[in-house]
């Protein structure tokens, strides 16, 4: 796609050396803007760091006295991101995805910049039988939701102007795969080192897996052409997990038992985000043979 609209744009990534953040500050500088990543290193990495981008330590509830340039757009992305250990570090979480957030919007209000907020697909997930939601599963859950709740908010107070992105267990290059990674990327690793899958019971949960390539795509567009609206970046199929760890031809899978965190399904409508002129372009089918065909 051709994202000339960026050229020459001041645009502040924060989380912009985590897994989301470091493939969107890649986007953004080849398309000629001029990258300005906030990080904490929390979860992000300086092994991520790029070319041409620039890099400032710090947390983003001090954004104010962290950057001297005056961004012409801000993607959010430097928020606590994992739903079961989130329930070991709530004080992490709120410190982040509360405190962060909100000098992040004040910021936006006060110096009039558009915001696209990173947000989580868990906020829509379905109630459990037990009728809990997915925004109540935990610390993590609660916080996103609250987020982009407070975002559409500043929006209707302040006419600030925003669009809120929510991911949908994203994939691909420079994610972890230690505690607070992904699902696939800790599935790669355990398969390249000869280790047994973990799958959660009962395995039949399903997901939207969806490409960072896909992600990051949809993020340039939002931030380009986004009003103020919802976009669901969500791959069009959807597996259960024990489907994706089977995927892995030849991997042993180790059943575990079901987390207090544990959710049912939640799909995604792009509809409104396909209006922009996104379109999926990788298959999750298509990444995993490439990882077992490497190791063949």
């Amino acid at each position: 796609m051709d994202y000339a609209y960026y050229k020459n744009k001041n645009v502040l990534v924060t989380g912009g050396a985590g897994f989301i953040g470091t493939n969107l500050c890649i986007a953004l500088r080849d398309a000629g803007a001029s990258v300005v990543s906030i990080d904490n290193y929390f979860m992000g990495s300086r092994d991520n760091h790029q070319a041409d981008v620039t890099y400032i330590e710090g947390h983003s509830k001090d954004i104010a006295s962290l950057i001297n340039i005056r961004p012409d757009l801000i993607f959010h992305l430097a928020e606590y991101s994992r739903v079961a250990e989130s329930m070991n570090e709530p004080a992490v979480v709120f410190d982040f995805n509360l405190s962060g957030t909100t000098q992040v919007l004040e910021y936006c209000r006060i110096n009039n910049v558009k915001l696209v907020y990173g947000a989580s697909s868990t906020k829509y997930a379905k109630s459990r039988e037990d009728g809990i939601e997915g925004k109540h599963l935990s610390p993590y859950t609660f916080a996103k939701s609250m987020m982009s709740d407070l975002v559409e908010s500043y929006g209707s107070w302040y006419n600030l102007d925003y669009s809120i992105a929510y991911f949908y267990n994203v994939y691909g290059k420079y994610e972890r795969s230690d505690k607070y990674g992904t699902v696939i990327e800790i599935f790669k690793n355990k398969f390249l080192n000869n280790e047994p899958l973990p799958v959660r019971l009962p395995g039949t949960q399903t997901r939207n897996y969806t490409s960072v390539l896909d992600t990051v795509n949809a993020l340039l567009l939002i931030g380009e052409k986004g009003k103020r609206e919802e976009y669901f970046i969500c791959a069009s199929e959807a597996y259960g997990i024990k489907e994706v760890a089977e995927m892995f031809v030849g991997a042993h899978i180790d059943y575990l038992e079901a987390r207090s965190t544990s959710r049912p399904s939640g799909e995604g409508d792009s509809t409104t985000l396909k209006g922009l002129g996104w379109e999926q372009k990788h298959m999750l089918k298509d990444y995993i043979n490439e990882i077992v065909n490497s190791k063949a």
